[in-house]
């Protein structure tokens, strides 16, 4: 048995990793790296292995930075099997489909800067479009059901546990048949936030023998619920009172209903104006509401109350959806009392960077981040406080005020981060991913009933060392 780890080792993005055992290649994961130019040069290497020896692709959820190079994978030889939620793989559609759209975008953009700078013949390609895409999903052979065993090969069984991450998250334990006895290992995925709206809190894995888990807030606690929610209220009514517009960078899955959900709720409280008006300015994340209501499944028990009782927990008087482009546009008229949620919750790409260019400047608005930043990103430059930030090569000066609110994450703190490997039990090797280099040795010297290593890129480990 061999593991290797080749994405999201030392850093928070690019998830992918590589369990080789009974003579299958089985990858877990296969995710695009965000951030600066250096990231997009990442993307297109090599992925540090043969595409087309790998037997099964074993999706924990259908993020960008977990599912985002699939496509690429297929076009350079993988024939395999992709197996995950039903949540998921609709998920991951629409995901990838918006993907490989910003990607041929940017490439015909650069190649048409190219030709006006008299270079005709450089001609940039987009590292998949959208046939690509269409053409990964017939490798989506089969769901997997939660805490529903599922033999793949003779001797190697999987089974997919709610990571309570986004909509059809799962943690993935697989279990060999190796010299006679059972070994287990799980790949945490990314770890959800308990006692958050909509989704179920992450389930309780099984005792295994080697863990591969994730650490992107294993240094640090979120807020509490309630607080968070006091000052996302305040700071709204706040804005509104001086005649600012709200701009929250959101990711389309799971950020954008769960704060529908609780502007719901601040209006139907009187906690927020009976009508305020609400853009919700994504169509990736208009998609997504309308596939969130065709998974029950995963809804939590208050969730689905709110549903039985005949209101849709993402509608409230003032809300609208914005699909169109001129929609778009038109936002960018209201000089104040709004609150304009839009994509990419990093500010590498999308709509918001259109509302971040007409309204950072002004002293009145507010920009409130509701999730991570990663290094690199513009999004990480206006949290630790840039002055003047470029936007679609025009300088920006960052003049709103800048809120930071973290108990809104997606991502499980440190405290829970420690008790959800604590239920794996005396795991003899704990691999830390999917977390800065300066915060996985924090976290480390928290586990004491476990070896732990932190991979690095393309790093290999024969598992007979480490069981």
């Amino acid at each position: 048995m061999k593991l290797e780890f080749h994405g999201a080792d030392q850093n928070v993005t690019g998830s992918c990793h590589l369990f080789e055992a009974a003579g299958k290649k089985i990858l877990i994961d296969c995710g695009l790296y965000q951030g600066g130019r250096d990231m997009d040069e990442e993307n297109a290497k090599a992925f540090g292995f043969d595409p087309a020896s790998i037997d099964y692709l074993l999706l924990t959820h259908a993020h960008l930075d977990h599912c985002g190079r699939i496509p690429l994978l297929v076009k350079r030889g993988f024939t395999g099997e992709i197996i995950t939620t039903s949540a998921s793989c609709e998920l991951a559609r629409l995901v990838l489909l918006d993907s490989a759209s910003l990607q041929e975008s940017e490439a015909r953009y650069k190649s048409k800067k190219a030709a006006r700078h008299g270079n005709k013949k450089e001609l940039f390609e987009p590292l998949y479009n959208t046939v690509d895409v269409l053409n990964c999903f017939d490798f989506f052979k089969r769901n997997a059901n939660y805490d529903q065993p599922l033999t793949i090969e003779d001797g190697i069984q999987v089974t997919f546990i709610d990571a309570g991450h986004i909509l059809g998250s799962a943690s993935i334990v697989l279990e060999v048949e190796h010299k006679g006895k059972q070994r287990k290992i799980i790949f945490s995925g990314d770890l959800g936030y308990s006692h958050r709206a909509i989704i179920q809190d992450p389930k309780i894995p099984p005792h295994v023998d080697i863990v591969v888990m994730e650490t992107t807030y294993g240094d640090r606690l979120h807020k509490m619920l309630e607080p968070t929610l006091e000052e996302f209220y305040e700071t709204i009514r706040t804005t509104i009172a001086n005649g600012g517009n709200i701009i929250i960078p959101s990711f389309a899955l799971e950020r954008a209903q769960e704060l529908l959900y609780y502007l719901r709720e601040g209006v139907e409280n009187g906690l927020l104006p009976h009508y305020l008006p609400v853009f919700l300015d994504s169509p990736m994340a208009i998609s997504a509401t309308q596939i969130f209501q065709r998974h029950p499944e995963c809804f939590d028990e208050e969730t689905c109350k709110v549903f039985e009782s005949g209101i849709d927990p993402f509608m409230f008087p003032g809300v609208r959806f914005t699909r169109e482009t001129s929609e778009s546009m038109a936002i960018n008229n209201i000089a104040g009392g709004a609150v304009i949620i839009a994509g990419s919750g990093m500010c590498t790409g999308g709509r918001v960077k259109h509302h971040l260019k007409h309204n950072l400047w002004g002293r009145n608005n507010t920009i409130v981040f509701v999730g991570y930043a990663a290094y690199g990103t513009l999004a990480r430059r206006i949290v630790d406080g840039a002055k003047l930030v470029k936007i679609f090569g025009e300088e920006i000066p960052v003049k709103a005020s800048i809120l930071t609110i973290g108990g809104f994450s997606a991502h499980a703190d440190q405290a829970e981060l420690l008790a959800w490997h604590k239920h794996t039990g005396n795991p003899k090797t704990t691999f830390l991913v999917h977390g800065d280099k300066e915060v996985m040795p924090v976290f480390a010297k928290k586990l004491s009933n476990t070896r732990v290593e932190i991979p690095t890129l393309h790093q290999s480990y024969p598992l007979e060392e480490w069981m």
